[in-house]
């Protein structure tokens, strides 16, 4: 009787151990996962024209954003997200403003005081 229960308490740790190692893997995303890599978003405006204009792109909740600028004037760039993200645009080249969106949908990059939309982001789970 003793070698039975031994048996079966192996048994179940060994089940156990499985179905924890099964359920610490459901949803992690590998390391090197490229759809989490940063989506960068190259802005270049010039002469009171912005490219590009009204594009969309993908990305996912939590991945990073990278907008890279070149501009000959100021501007504010606007994320209209959850949270919203203001940043400031000056007359240089070579700025760089990243942020992450946190909850799915449609988010607006536009530039406020040309009142451009750059890109809408749809960003799934």
């Amino acid at each position: 009787m003793t070698l039975r229960r031994l048996r079966f308490g192996l048994l179940t740790v060994a089940a156990g151990s499985l179905l924890v190692g099964c359920a610490a893997g459901e949803g992690s995303e590998p390391a090197n996962d490229p759809a989490r890599a940063a989506r960068t978003i190259d802005i270049r405006i010039a002469n009171g024209a912005v490219s590009p204009a009204n594009t969309r792109a993908e990305a996912e909740v939590g991945q990073r954003i990278v907008v890279r600028v070149d501009s000959d004037t100021t501007d504010e760039l606007h994320v209209h997200s959850a949270p919203a993200h203001t940043f400031p645009v000056a007359a240089a080249s070579g700025q760089q403003f990243d942020f992450t969106v946190t909850v799915p949908g449609q988010v607006e990059i536009e530039l406020h005081h040309l009142g451009r939309t750059v890109t809408t982001l749809l960003v799934r789970r």
